[in-house]
């Protein structure tokens, strides 16, 4: 058995396995590059891979950094089955479909402005294919066994967002882990990732290997920053992943308003996919820490702007207020018009709330850029830029190693560290070199390991 490292190496996206047996291939994740634009530029180049010989996806979860990458299976002709949970696969239906979408508006703008060195700037996939290949998609359930080909897998809790999953996979005498995206030990709305089982090898993720999370409180942050602004009479503005952070934001500022720790101020949430996820959110009350009470506020204190029209309306808004929009690397979506309106204006708060990958404008801004560009067009940036901490729904290095230790892998396990900066990587090398006694080694590009 083999793995090639086809992506998520040396970079937080991009998230592609291949395990090859003697007689089945199976790719774990499936996932877009994002970022800087020498790694977008991968997602338009070929997979060194027979598409045909391809028997099967198996999917951690939704993210488009894990899944985005599916539609250009479907489209390049895979037809096999994408194994994943069920509310993994009900996230991926509202995911993808943006996704197409996001990449025909970008593709219709850039050629009206004629901002491409393409006369005809086409989108990596359109929405159609992207609720095309949702067919491909066979939910599993947690700790069910499935087996494809000589390869067995299942599934385990992994935390950080509804569905997500460590995979287990099994084949030709090794057991390997996968651990996709590990979630926090005590996060505020979703459970802990499960403890692994024995493992020959696992590829851990690594986004936070240089970093520990602050230990201030985010919501006491999260209310200095919202008064503050309103005392000025700005506007909030916080880029948001659609997918757990939006929620959560809905979740904290409505705690707020109740308890009186920040004034009533209306509170948009402006992305569709937001909407969306929130209600998938509700329906699997199982997943994560918030009663139907909880989730009933969260939702009933926020406005839903679903049109282009309503978000629009939003520029007519008296101040002070609070926008939610994606993305929540300021990387696409609505949050960009509200940056062309209002990130010029001194009084305004833009407020990043998770994870900025290299070369996106959330990390732009939050090392201090004066300008950034949206839409071929440069925009002065006097906004009040900061980042809220405690929020991200990654472990940090110290809680991955907490995890390691209370799973049941032997000492010695081969460590594969993936999913990280080239930083971040090797600060984990080094800790866990130092303070375990499992073997990290840090993940190349195109890695070939024979098991």
């Amino acid at each position: 058995m083999k793995i090639i490292f086809l992506g998520g190496t040396e970079t937080v996206t991009g998230s592609k396995f291949l395990i090859e047996t003697t007689s089945t291939r199976v790719l774990v994740d499936c996932g877009l590059f994002q970022g800087y634009k020498w790694l977008r530029e991968r997602n338009w180049q070929s997979l060194p891979l027979d598409i045909g010989k391809l028997d099967a996806v198996l999917l951690t979860h939704a993210h488009l950094d894990h899944s985005g990458y599916i539609p250009v299976l479907y489209k390049q002709g895979f037809r096999g089955r994408v194994y994943t949970h069920k509310a993994s696969r009900d996230l991926c239906e509202i995911l993808l479909a943006d996704s197409g979408h996001l990449q025909e508006e970008d593709a219709k703008y850039f050629a009206k402005h004629k901002l491409s060195k393409h006369a005809h700037p086409q989108p990596l996939y359109d929405r159609a294919t992207a609720e095309a290949c949702m067919s491909l998609f066979e939910p599993v359930e947690f700790a069910q066994s499935v087996a494809v080909g000589d390869i067995e897998f299942h599934l385990q809790s992994a935390g950080h967002i509804l569905g997500a999953a460590s995979i287990i996979v099994t084949a030709e005498g090794k057991r390997i882990g996968f651990s996709g995206d590990v979630g926090r030990l005590d996060d505020i709305l979703m459970h802990a990732p499960k403890p692994l089982p024995a493992l020959d090898l696992l590829l851990l993720e690594s986004t936070y290997g240089n970093r520990a999370h602050a230990p201030q409180n985010p919501f006491e942050q999260l209310a200095e920053l919202v008064k503050s602004t309103a005392q000025r009479g700005g506007v909030v503005l916080i880029p948001a992943f659609a997918v757990g952070r939006a929620q959560l934001l809905q979740h904290m500022l409505a705690s707020l308003m109740a308890d009186g720790k920040i004034p009533k101020m209306p509170i948009y949430l402006d992305s569709p996919m937001a909407i969306d996820v929130s209600g998938v959110f509700c329906r699997y009350g199982e997943q994560h820490k918030l009663s139907a009470e909880e989730c009933a506020r969260m939702c009933q204190v926020v406005t839903y702007t679903r049109t282009v029209d309503e978000s629009k309306a939003l520029a007519g808004q008296a101040f002070p207020h609070i926008i939610i929009a994606g993305s929540g690397m300021a990387s696409g979506g609505r949050i960009l018009h509200h940056f062309k309106r209002l990130i010029g204006n001194s009084k305004t708060t833009v407020l990043f709330t998770g994870f900025q990958a290299g070369g996106t404008r959330g990390a732009k801004m939050l090392a201090g850029a004066d300008a950034i560009k949206i839409h071929g067009e440069w925009f002065p940036v006097r906004a009040q830029v900061t980042a809220l901490s405690g929020l991200s729904g990654h472990a940090d290095y110290l809680e991955i190693t907490d995890w390691l230790k209370h799973s049941e892998l032997a000492p010695q396990t081969a460590i594969q560290l993936i999913h990280g900066e080239p930083e971040a990587l090797e600060a984990q090398r080094d800790h866990l070199n130092r303070h375990t006694a499992f073997k990290a080694e840090v993940a190349g590009y195109r890695k070939v390991l024979h098991l």
